[in-house]
């Protein structure tokens, strides 16, 4: 049975693309998670003003691919030390963070920052929580760079060949 984790990791699209790469991931969503009202739009979102962050629904099978390695392969994605902001993406819908649905998860993922934490002088600034709300995002915005293969995005391409 597929579990779900939701990452926040900036812009979503490449978030998406590099987790769609990884052999045990079944499905990914792209929306918009713990914000403060219902049924967000992008526009709304950009503002800013909606507590939003861009996330990304990761499906995954656990006997093909353990929460531990997702949380390890994110982690490479992102610069934990930076509030607000990743790569040219600046805002607190791009905030990075880990939403989790039941206290399982919530162990790993504090076992995970805790352990990068020791890699880094600078506080790590992501999000560890529950899962408030998600919002699916647009349709324009689903694999977004599989529509778009020259898209912007800020992951190094050289880690969509690392997933796999």
């Amino acid at each position: 049975m597929d579990k779900e984790i939701y990452f926040a990791g900036g812009c979503f699209w490449g978030t998406e693309h590099f987790f769609k790469q990884i052999n045990g991931v079944t499905a990914t969503q792209v929306g918009y998670a713990n914000g403060n009202i219902e049924n967000p739009t992008y526009e709304q979102v950009y503002t800013d003003s909606t507590g939003f962050a861009e996330v990304v629904k990761v499906a995954y099978d656990p006997k093909k691919v353990s929460l531990e390695m997702l949380l390890d392969l994110f982690f490479k994605t992102i610069d934990p030390t930076s509030l607000n902001q990743q790569g040219e993406d600046i805002g607190t819908r791009y905030r990075t963070g880990i939403y989790w649905v039941n206290s399982e998860d919530e162990k790993a993922v504090t076992k995970a920052l805790s352990e990068l934490q020791k890699n880094h002088e600078k506080p790590i600034v992501v999000e560890n929580e529950p899962l408030k709300n998600f919002y699916n995002g647009e349709e324009y915005h689903q694999d977004y760079l599989d529509k778009n293969p020259s898209g912007y995005c800020h992951i190094n391409p050289e880690l969509f060949e690392l997933a796999k």
